[in-house]
Order: C-alpha cells, then sequence, then structure tokens
C-alpha cells in the first residue's frame, strides 16, 4: 500500500487547500489527485524553506524523503509515505496526511499537573508556566512510542515536540523530520523516558534491518541522492553504536536535551 500512496504523491495533481499557520517552513495542506484516487497531504516547499545555521548542507524536504525511506527500510513504520514533487512552488517534500483533518489525534506526549500524570507514563521535564503554575511533560509508554523514540536517536532527530507526534486509529506516527540526519550528536527530544534502559528486541532487529540495507541494500544509494556522504557515514555510526549499546541514549553533554516549545 505504501508504494502505490508513494506513486499518487509523486505523480498526482497538487491543489491547494490552506497553509499550515503554525510552521516555520511554509507548509500547505494539499490534496493530491490522481485517476480516481486522492489524498491529503502535507507539502513543504523548498523555496519557502527558513535556512539554518547548523544545517547548512542539502534542503529540509531531501531529509523528511530521508527519514521515510530509513524509516520504511527498517520497518519502523513511523513515518508516513513521503515522497519529492515538484508542485506549484517547484520542488517539494510532499507527506501524506494522517489522521482525519476535523478530529484531534490523541495525544502520546502531553503536558500536565504534577498529580494528572496518566497511570503508565513516564514523566520527562518538570516546570512552570508564566504564572507560576507547576506542570509535567510525560509521555505514553506502549510500543509504538518507544519505537519512535529509538527512531529518533537513529536519525539524530533535534527537534522532537510532542507535537510532532500522533496517535491515529492505533498506529503512532512521527512528523517533521526536516532537521534530522547531521553529522554531530544533535538528538533533542521529549521521548526520554526509557533514557539508558535496554532496548527491545523488535526494535533492535529494526535497526539490524537499516544495517543491512545500508551495507548489503539500496538504501545508501538512495540516500546518497539527499544527504551529504558524511552525513550517510554518520547514520551507519549511530546505527552501529545503538546495536553496540543495545541501550536507550542518554542526552548529549552540552546540547539541549528538550527542544522548546516542548509541544
Amino acid at each position: 500500500m505504501s508504494l502505490e500512496v508513494e506513486h499518487l504523491l509523486q505523480a498526482g495533481e497538487v491543489e491547494l487547500l490552506g497553509r499550515i499557520v503554525e510552521s516555520s517552513n511554509g507548509a500547505v495542506l494539499v490534496r493530491v489527485s490522481l485517476d480516481a484516487d486522492s489524498r491529503l497531504a502535507i507539502h513543504k516547499p523548498v523555496a519557502l524553506e527558513r535556512p539554518l545555521w547548523d544545517y547548512p548542507d542539502g534542503t529540509l524536504a531531501a531529509r523528511e524523503r530521508a527519514a521515510y525511506l530509513i524509516s520504511e527500510a527498517g520497518g519502523f513504520g513511523v513515518v508516513p509515505p513521503t515522497v519529492l514533487h515538484d508542485g506549484p512552488w517547484g520542488p517539494a517534500a510532499t507527506q501524506q496526511w494522517v489522521g482525519e483533518p476535523d478530529r484531534a489525534p490523541d495525544l502520546v506526549v502531553d503536558v500536565v499537573a504534577p498529580g494528572e500524570v496518566p497511570a503508565g507514563w513516564r514523566e520527562v521535564l518538570r516546570g512552570e508556566t508564566p504564572d507560576g503554575e507547576q506542570v509535567v511533560v510525560a509521555h505514553a509508554t506502549e510500543p509504538g512510542v518507544r519505537t519512535a523514540a529509538v527512531f529518533d536517536a537513529l536519525i539524530n532527530n533535534s527537534d522532537r515536540k510532542g507535537g510532532h507526534l500522533l496517535r491515529c486509529d492505533g498506529t503512532v506516527w512521527g512528523v517533521d523530520h526536516g532537521v534530522s540526519l547531521g553529522v554531530e550528536p544533535k538528538l533533542r527530544t521529549v521521548l526520554w523516558g526509557w533514557a539508558g534502559e535496554a532496548l527491545d528486541v523488535a526494535d533492535l532487529d529494526r535497526l539490524e534491518r537499516v544495517r543491512g540495507a545500508l551495507h548489503e541494500g539500496d538504501l545508501a544509494s538512495r540516500l546518497a541522492d539527499l544527504l551529504t556522504t558524511d552525513e550517510v557515514a554518520a547514520l551507519l555510526a549511530r546505527t552501529d553504536r545503538l546495536l553496540e549499546d543495545r541501550r536507550h541514549p542518554l542526552p548529549v553533554p552540552g546540547w539541549p536535551a528538550i527542544p522548546w516549545p516542548a509541544m
């Protein structure tokens, strides 16, 4: 099914529906149609990207596509189908919309009062609002969330906000991977609940599949069109390190562990 969706997103006609006002890089909601099928999608034109000093090479759109390819290669199932598509503003990343436009997805990360953390959730951060009210950032611990945490460590995601994780019909999806896959360690996430703990066997298998795809499959060559040589090499090094350590990573010293804003 994902290949069919990729083809539709790649070859379909793009109809602009509206701009995502919260986006800092000009994301727009579109409908992509091909023959009798159509899908809602988020369209992120390269022309509207805001330059980032710490990601000087390539484009954010290419990193969005690369994250999808890695997710698929390992069987993570975290990133919705994402392609590079020439749209009304030129080259862009086009990603299938997940969920229903008129219904908010279930939260797997939330900001709550200290005594209102849902049962089974893990606290990540305590702080206070501008009015001095005590709050807690916490996340769910279901397997899909844990797999997303491993995926973030793999791709060196530097901006995993709580609002970038969506549970729709029981599946946990991750979106917004444009600032990932850098060479220097930059993991910044709200999913620190398992820091230092042993990786789940299923996630170790996913990492092995990525390593196999990089060494013996065509993943490295496909990523070579999207990332620099050093970035692909760094991805392989992170894969090897995670498989050697067999543990969720700890925050990187000297680098902010939590994105701002957290949600």
